[in-house]
């Protein structure tokens, strides 16, 4: 099966911990498959799936991969079309590292908030020990109609470590690393929208990376 979906590119969460490695990389709300593309390209042994519940964005890059690998194909790499409220069974217990990059709509109120649903659904796919790592990007005056429309909280550290943590954790991720990301290190995520979004300096990124123990 080719590739259809993805939002990020290249490397994987080496970018922001040492702790993951290996396996099968998931890249949920992959948007335009960059990462998941580049990635599989830069790394063979490696199996890499984008998800996404909007095909379009990755119909070009699906194509590339299914070429030749001398000629910009991909052989190790995977687009479905699903939504995350409703992940593939096949997905079950795969997952050694689980991507969210820059999520928005309702992909990122699920992430802010913990939607039981959602997190549930990522932890089945994952495998024990798999890792999450989340990257959201706001800026509070700029995106202030979609936090209210949303219902989004105001994302800091403190608010990682007050309500997500023990709602993440209730649902079998233990968060492991957290913080703010510098606009310095965006360009490492090679993802689309941090290239879009690194201008705007009053935008502030959160990430966390959460082990699933199973």
């Amino acid at each position: 099966m080719a590739a259809p979906i993805d939002d990020s590119t290249k490397t994987s969460l080496d970018n922001l911990s040492s702790h993951i490695s290996g396996g099968v990389i998931v890249d949920i709300g992959t948007g335009d498959g960059r990462f998941v593309y580049q990635s599989a390209r830069t790394n063979p042994a490696k199996f890499y799936i984008g998800i996404d519940a909007q095909p379009k964005l990755v119909e070009k890059i699906s194509m590339k991969a299914t070429r030749n690998p001398a000629k910009g194909g991909a052989r190790n790499v995977l687009f479905l079309q699903a939504s995350v409220e409703d992940l593939p069974s096949e997905l079950n217990d795969s997952a050694d590292e689980i991507h969210i990059h820059f999520p928005w709509g309702s992909l990122l109120r699920a992430i802010a908030t913990a939607d039981e649903n959602v997190l549930r659904g990522l932890y089945r796919i994952s495998r024990p020990d798999g890792l999450l790592e989340v990257v959201i990007g706001i800026d509070a005056e700029r995106d202030r109609s979609q936090i209210q429309q949303l219902g989004l909280p105001h994302l800091s550290v403190d608010y990682v470590d007050k309500v997500l943590t023990p709602r993440y954790g209730a649902l079998g991720f233990k968060i492991r690393e957290r913080g703010i990301l510098p606009r310095s290190a965006w360009s490492q995520l090679h993802s689309s929208w941090a290239r879009r979004l690194q201008p705007n300096d009053r935008r502030q990124v959160v990430y966390l990376i959460a082990e699933a123990r199973k």
